[in-house]
């Protein structure tokens, strides 16, 4: 499947709509990221049931600010509107896929549950 182009307009609700969603905060001028671009979209390929999707951070800069992107490329995994991954560089082709893989194996259920509890504990605090 081919990347999808991410923008302020379409982002949430290709996050709210997809169960794994993975981002790329890239830019056209980053050669880091003309690097990684062929390893995301061999990964886009392999795994049709995650979306991939692209965020052009000199097009989408208010996006790009909303999520604190300092350098590019960043990586950022999201699972049922949560955020599971997040970090800035280049990840080799065995990178990305150990990310995809410890992502759809997490059990959600849980990850839901203790976020509900650190939330909890935040507002006692």
């Amino acid at each position: 499947m081919a990347t999808v182009e991410l923008t302020k307009d379409n982002f949430e609700d290709v996050v709210t709509r997809n169960d794994v969603v993975i981002v790329d905060f890239w830019a056209p001028w980053c050669g880091p990221c003309k690097g990684f671009a062929p390893i995301f979209e061999a990964a886009s390929d392999k795994y049709p049931d995650v979306i991939f999707g692209k965020v052009n951070t000199d097009d989408q800069q208010e996006l790009a600010g909303h999520f604190g992107i300092r350098s590019i490329p960043t990586l950022m995994v999201f699972r049922e509107k949560v955020i599971l991954f997040s970090q800035a560089g280049a990840l080799p082709a065995q990178g990305l896929e150990s990310v995809i893989t410890q992502a759809k194996a997490l059990d959600m259920a849980k990850v839901h549950q203790e976020l509900a509890q650190q939330e909890a504990q935040q507002q006692q605090s």
